[in-house]
Parts: C-alpha cells; structure tokens; sequence
C-alpha cells in the first residue's frame, strides 16, 4: 500500500484490490437489505414514517376549518325553526288637519298595532331537517381527509426515502470507483497486461456519472423533503399570530427502516380472483368519502321537499288596538280593536315554484352523480393498485432469486478475468453499474410496494369511532329511501 502525492490518495496493489472490490460488492447487496445511517442520524433530525404522519395530522388546519364549518351549520339548523320576529307599528290615525287637534274628529286615534307572519306549510321544520343533515356530513368528511393526509404524507416519506436511500448506495460506488481509478493508473503506469490510458479515462468519466446522479439525487431531496415541510409545519394558536414551527431541512433525515404497511384488506388484495362491481360496492360503500356524499344526498333530497312548500300560502296574523280620546264635550269614546289575516295566493306558479321545485330536484341528482364517479374512481383505483402491486411482487421475487445472484456472479468473473488479463476493465466498471442500478431499482421496489399498500388501505379506511361504522352499513338503505322521495316528489309534482 502506498501513498501517491500527486493524486492525494492510497494506492493498493491489484490482487488487494481486486479481492476489496469483490467482497464488497457482496456486502453492498447485504446492507442493502438493513443498511443504517445511524452515524449522519445522531447529528441531525430523524423523521420516522408513523410520526410523519401523525405530526400531519395533527396539524392539518382544514381539519379546523371543517369543525368550524361544522359549528356554523348546527347554529343554522338551530336558527332555522324560529318563527320571523313579530312587527310592530305605532303611529297616529285620522288626525284632524286643520287643527291637529286629537279630540276634534271621532276617528282620530292612537294606534298600536303587531303582526305575526307563519311561513309557508312546514318549511321551518324542513329547514331545519335539511341543515342538521348537511351537518352530519363534516364528521365523515373529516376522516376522509385524515385518510388523505395519511396517504399523501406518507406517499412523500417514501418518496425522499427512496432518494436518501439511493444517496447513501451512489455515495458506496463513488468510494469503490476512487478505487477503480487508482487500480487502473497503477497498471497503465506500470505497462504491465493490457492496461490502457482509455482504462483511466473510463473510470474517471463513470466517476464523474456518479457525481452528477448525487447532484440530482440531493436536488430531488430538497424537493421532498420540502413537500414534506408543508405538511409538517405546526402552526401556533391564533392569540400568539403566525409564528409556525418549521422543520430545519438541511439537518433532517429520515429513518433507515422501510416501513411494513399491513394491508386493511389482505385477503382480499392477496386474492387471484377480482370482485365484480356489486361486490367491491359493497366494501367501498362505507367508505367515509361516500358517506358524506350519503349525508350530501339526504340534505339534497330534503331540499325537494323545502322547494315544494313554495306551492302552500304564507299566513299572517295582525291585531291593532286604536286609542281615542274624549270628544270637546268630554265624554268618552269607545277605543277601537281590529283583526286580521293575512295570506297569499301562489297562483303563478310556473315561473317561480316550479323552476325551484325542478332546481332542487336537478340539485339531487348532481349529487347522485358525484356519488356514482367516486364509486367508479375506487373500484378503478383497486383494480390498478392491485395489478401493480402483484407485478411487483413478481419482480421482487424475480431480483432476489435470480437478478441479485447473477450480477454479482457477473462481477466476480468479471474481476477474475481483468486479474488474469483476459478481459476488459470496461466490462469491470459496467458490472459494478449494473449493481448499483440493480440495487436502487430493487430499493423502488420496496418503496412502491409500501405506496401502493397506502393506497390500498385509504380505500378500505375503517371509520375510527363505532358509532360512524355501524351507521356506515346502513347507508344503502338510506340512499334507496331517498331516491324514492325524490322520485315521489317529483312525480307528485308532474302530476300538479
């Protein structure tokens, strides 16, 4: 072993080498499966996968946004089933114009009147009906999203795993192709075998494709791990303002350990055979996403019932008690009491009541609609994730049972035959490439396999509390209920 000033490196002759170079290119492919980075982790921030997305979570603000939104409708539907405020006028009737004298004329009085106005057939309690079910909405609306934010973080962990993980493989071979270089000057420098000045340029340009991938591999981290600041960030309350506690990115490194994702629906995934459309409703109908378009459709129904009470007569109730005074001989005058109902006539219905009548219907079946393309995105959406994630099983078995083995073998006889002279340091420096791309490739495996487990599992999301699961079964019968209301009232009105 020597050292060599002009290149500031170690130099090691060739048999050393080349037993190093094999050996680790046999270790490379067994840290690859438990690799750690424990000694960058003790200085800076580790960010492990669960708390990634818990921290999330936590402070999601359109979560508060949807308790709030929440809270302003159940304070509607509370408002709702209140009668109008009852109007009273106060004035002076029949007063004599010439003099403005209150006892001149008989008529005169002092009035004081209140009017009380009914709404029409039973919108109030409608109203009311309709605004707690669009309440009930926000609660599944809430899990849907957390479901979300679990997936979309959790998506964005795996993803800059995968590029801090592919950083620490490329930054292994750059060490190993500093060796290949050195190994390929001392030959050229001693003109012993075959060694050739193209053996020294090969080597440093490979090195130089090394550099350029840790380049864009970094570029491709911060891009990550800035997706990940935007989910992670914690805001502060509102009586301490915008102060936001935000993670340092150029420290923050995330856990060395995959995470193994447990499928909500394993032997349904695992399964060969693929449910029909019927059959995966019947799974996607609890879902908390279609839940709340559930609860959207019930208020959306009701609505057709509110619209309809336009065709009944608004009453009103009014009583006056008018005040006379004395007559110019002093005596007394009889005060006056008047009563009265008020209502109107919907008799020109057909540009009013019935265009909002055939509003909400329409505002119905929009939410219909909505409700069917969810269904149709989920089921699409499992039967894609499904394929891929039997497609990478299959590459995953096909790598570490015949792919993994067989690149190492290639480098191994590829290292035997440039000791012996009797191959090319190219096809050397090709076989540790393919190892590496092997390697990160394997890696990708992994990580999308856990993705698509993610994806899976926001499909087959269980409701967190008891209460919204067992009235997740009830769903289809709720719907079919609704439906038929709607159908009812429009043909009710057809009939009109």
């Amino acid at each position: 072993m020597r050292f060599n000033k002009k290149t500031g490196r170690v130099k090691t002759s060739k048999s050393a080498l080349i037993v190093g170079l094999g050996l680790s290119s046999l270790i490379g492919f067994q840290s690859f499966a438990g690799q750690s980075i424990s000694t960058i982790q003790q200085t800076a921030t580790v960010l492990r996968f669960e708390q990634a997305i818990k921290r999330a979570q936590k402070n999601d603000p359109w979560l508060t946004g949807n308790r709030h939104q929440q809270q302003a409708v159940e304070s509607l539907s509370y408002a709702a089933n209140t009668l109008p405020d009852p109007k009273i006028s106060v004035g002076i009737a029949n007063l004599a114009a010439d003099s403005f004298d209150f006892a001149q004329e008989p008529m005169s009085q002092f009035k004081v009147g209140i009017t009380q106005m009914f709404p029409r057939g039973d919108s109030l309690t409608i109203k009311q009906r309709q605004l707690r079910q669009q309440s009930e909405q926000y609660p599944w609306q809430r899990e849907d999203r957390k479901a979300k934010v679990a997936s979309t973080v959790g998506t964005l962990w795996l993803d800059a795993y995968y590029i801090e993980q592919s950083l620490y493989l490329t930054q292994q071979n750059r060490s190993l192709f500093e060796q290949l270089i050195d190994l390929a000057q001392a030959n050229y420098a001693s003109t012993r075998g075959k060694a050739k000045q193209q053996d020294v340029i090969t080597a440093q340009l490979e090195l130089t494709r090394l550099e350029d991938r840790l380049v864009q591999l970094k570029q491709q981290k911060n891009r990550f791990t800035g997706q990940l600041s935007q989910w992670l960030s914690s805001y502060a309350s509102e009586n301490n303002g915008a102060q936001t506690n935000i993670l340092n990115l150029p420290t923050m490194v995330l856990a060395d350990e995959l995470p193994s994702i447990n499928l909500h629906q394993q032997s349904l995934v695992a399964s060969e055979k693929w449910l029909n459309q019927q059959q995966l409703v019947t799974y996607f109908i609890k879902h908390p996403a279609v839940v709340a378009l559930d609860k959207k459709l019930k208020a959306a129904t009701t609505g057709v019932n509110l619209a309809q009470q336009k065709y009944q007569p608004e009453w009103g109730v009014t009583a006056s008690y008018g005040y006379r005074d004395d007559d110019l001989m002093g005596n007394e005058r009889a005060d006056l009491l008047s009563l009265g109902v008020t209502f109107d006539l919907p008799l020109f219905t057909e540009n009013r009541q019935d265009n909002e009548v055939k509003a909400a219907i329409s505002t119905s079946e929009v939410v219909k609609t909505e409700r069917i393309l969810l269904l149709r995105k989920m089921m699409a959406s499992f039967a894609s994730s499904k394929g891929r994630l039997q497609q990478l099983e299959q590459r995953k078995s096909l790598f570490n049972s015949k792919l993994m083995p067989q690149i190492n073998e290639q480098i191994e006889a590829s290292l035997a035959a440039y000791t012996h002279d009797d191959g090319d340091f190219s096809d050397v420096v090709r076989a540790r490439i393919s190892l590496l791309n092997a390697q990160i490739d394997l890696l990708k495996i992994n990580v999308e396999k856990q993705k698509l487990a993610l994806e899976l599992n926001y499909l087959f999301i269980r409701p967190m509390t008891k209460s919204m699961d067992s009235f997740g079964s009830q769903q289809a019968t709720i719907i079919n209920n609704s439906i038929a209301k709607s159908s009812n009232a429009e043909s009710n009105h057809a009939t009109k």
